[in-house]
């Protein structure tokens, strides 16, 4: 049985959680804060997180960046009331999966951990079978270090970021749309009515072209974002 994790101070909230989850057919374990929530992770046997961002000691945030040190391949759904495209880009670069802000429908919740577990089990089967190195140009992608560079020059990007980039090469030289990407690199499939999507990939023309001569990212417009040596 898959076992969820739910961090909520909120003990109303957290007990109306672990009903509906357990009800689903999880396991489920309860953490008040983030100090409680590092322990039962480091202790293994978490498959997701479903954390609030607003905790007492160390905020939701930062619980997130110590998951993703500890446990990077446990999936993460923040779950929360900051619900404006600056809070979710922020919860998306600590290393979030997800992002559902409250109020909520508990049938939306359910699909999306469905989606996130499920995403889970395939990319730990599939671990030993990928290829480490993803590489177009003198842009490298190193999956196992999670490290980026241009040419010899070590780019650092945010979790999401790197996903981002790793889907353009994956599909290098091919228009991809702005809804390939959000289900995708995502797994979103309904519109968030945000433009997320292209800040995410001004930050990375920022990052990965701004410094040097080719340019690899470009944007078709109506369409979508590609990568390729044409300019």
């Amino acid at each position: 049985m898959q076992s969820i994790l739910i961090v909520e101070d909120d003990l109303r909230l957290a007990n109306l959680l672990r009903s509906g989850i357990e009800e689903a057919g999880y396991s489920t374990l309860l953490a008040f804060d983030g100090e409680m929530a590092l322990r039962l992770i480091q202790n293994g046997n978490v498959d997701l997180v479903v954390s609030d961002i607003i905790l007492p000691g160390i905020s939701g945030l930062e619980l997130c960046k110590k998951i993703r040190g500890v446990q990077p391949e446990v999936a993460i759904l923040m779950l929360t009331a900051l619900g404006t495209t600056d809070d979710k880009l922020e919860g998306f670069d600590a290393g979030a999966d997800d992002y559902m802000t409250k109020p909520f429908d508990f049938r939306e919740l359910l699909a999306r951990i469905g989606v996130l577990l499920k995403r889970r089990g395939t990319n730990v089967q599939s671990t030993n079978e990928a290829v480490n190195i993803l590489q177009y140009g003198d842009l490298k992608l190193n999956l196992d270090k999670q490290e980026c560079f241009r040419g010899e020059n070590l780019i650092k990007l945010t979790p999401r970021e790197f996903s981002l980039l790793r889907f353009l090469m994956e599909n290098a030289e091919r228009v991809v749309s702005r809804s390939e990407i959000q289900q995708k690199v995502w797994n979103i499939d309904f519109d968030t009515g945000t433009n997320f999507i292209d800040v995410y990939i001004n930050y990375l023309r920022r990052k990965i072209d701004h410094d040097f001569n080719t340019k690899l990212i470009h944007t078709k417009p109506g369409f979508g974002f590609f990568l390729s040596h044409e300019q």
